[in-house]
């Protein structure tokens, strides 16, 4: 198999090109600084059997122009650049309605018409470029995690205030989300297997509270969970965001719609889809090893950080709420 990956020195791109390598693929992997996507397509690209688009601008908050640039026009530059190639995209549950909770939803309920940020508008868009193209996989994940985790466990962290941990709502809202390692298991599979649209997540659903204390816990951190009421934290989070555009803030403020619409509300998937034409077979959700994912991150992006003797930029990066 001759596997062209995009985004592949990204947290979920180069997981997948460790993957195919040790499976023996040959693989040609593109960065942000091999190929910008946005400029167009590649100018003498490899032949391939497939390409795994990964790349992605992932953020709920941010210039709209330069998002749409990376996930519709970059899309539509992958897509030129390999023609009549199996093409597997790596899209995101944000894609469903961000204003409904999502009970166990299912492929054919998204896209859909209203969104709360340009990252799930346009990754809505994207997938609409697809269509006309027969040999195509579209994968949609929830809330990856796993080692190397650039956005969700740093964001726990982050709002971690003394021994407090202040969440929207009751905490027992039920979550898919999606490991790295069965997020990489689907994207292998969808290389040969039926073309499609398909969820992407672990086992089973967890609820949120419960596994924000397995992380925490896995962390060893000894913090309480504290809750806002959603209509209460639904209001502030609109006013905060109406100030910070007008202020022309290039940071989000610590409370948005969009996360509340991820995290207040159920978000579980539907995926006997992927079970079934793929072969998927997710495995449970776990936090083992959570201790180690931000030197995974240092490791794996910095790698001279440690042996310079400087602290790393990344762990101290500003990082974002959008979920995959």
């Amino acid at each position: 198999m001759r596997l062209a990956i995009t985004g592949a020195t990204g947290f979920v791109g180069n997981a997948i090109r460790h993957a195919a390598m040790a499976r023996g693929w040959t693989v040609h992997p593109y960065g942000s600084r091999t190929w910008d996507i946005t400029k167009g397509p590649l100018a003498d690209p490899p032949e391939v059997d497939a390409v795994v688009h990964a790349a992605a601008a992932v953020t709920d908050w941010g210039d709209g122009k330069a998002i749409w640039r990376t996930n519709v026009d970059g899309t539509r530059h992958v897509l030129d650049s390999f023609p009549g190639r199996r093409f597997v995209h790596i899209s995101t549950a944000s894609v469903y309605d961000p204003c409904t909770p999502a009970e166990y939803a299912t492929e054919d309920q998204a896209p859909v018409t209203r969104y709360l940020t340009a990252y799930a508008a346009s990754k809505a868009a994207s997938e609409l470029l697809l269509p006309g193209r027969p040999d195509t996989v579209i994968l949609r994940p929830h809330a990856v995690y796993g080692p190397g985790d650039p956005t969700l466990l740093p964001r726990v962290l982050k709002a971690i205030r003394g021994r407090s941990l202040v969440i929207v709502g009751d905490g027992q809202a039920r979550q898919s989300l999606t490991s790295l390692d069965n997020l990489v298991q689907a994207t292998l599979l969808a290389c040969t297997g039926p073309p499609g649209t398909y969820n992407v997540a672990d086992e089973t659903p967890v609820i949120l509270e419960e596994a924000l204390c397995a992380l925490l816990d896995e962390r060893g951190l000894d913090v309480r969970i504290r809750h806002l009421p959603l209509k209460q934290a639904w209001a502030l989070a609109g006013a905060a965001e109406s100030l910070w555009h007008i202020a022309g803030a290039h940071r989000p403020p610590r409370l948005t719609r969009y996360a509340i619409s991820h995290l207040a509300y159920e978000r579980t998937l539907d995926t006997t889809a992927a079970q079934r034409a793929l072969g998927y077979q997710p495995a449970a959700t776990s936090f083992k090893g959570a201790a180690t994912w931000l030197d995974d991150q240092v490791n794996r992006l910095v790698p001279t950080a440690r042996r310079s003797g400087r602290r790393s930029p990344v762990t101290g990066r500003q990082r974002r709420w959008a979920t995959r």
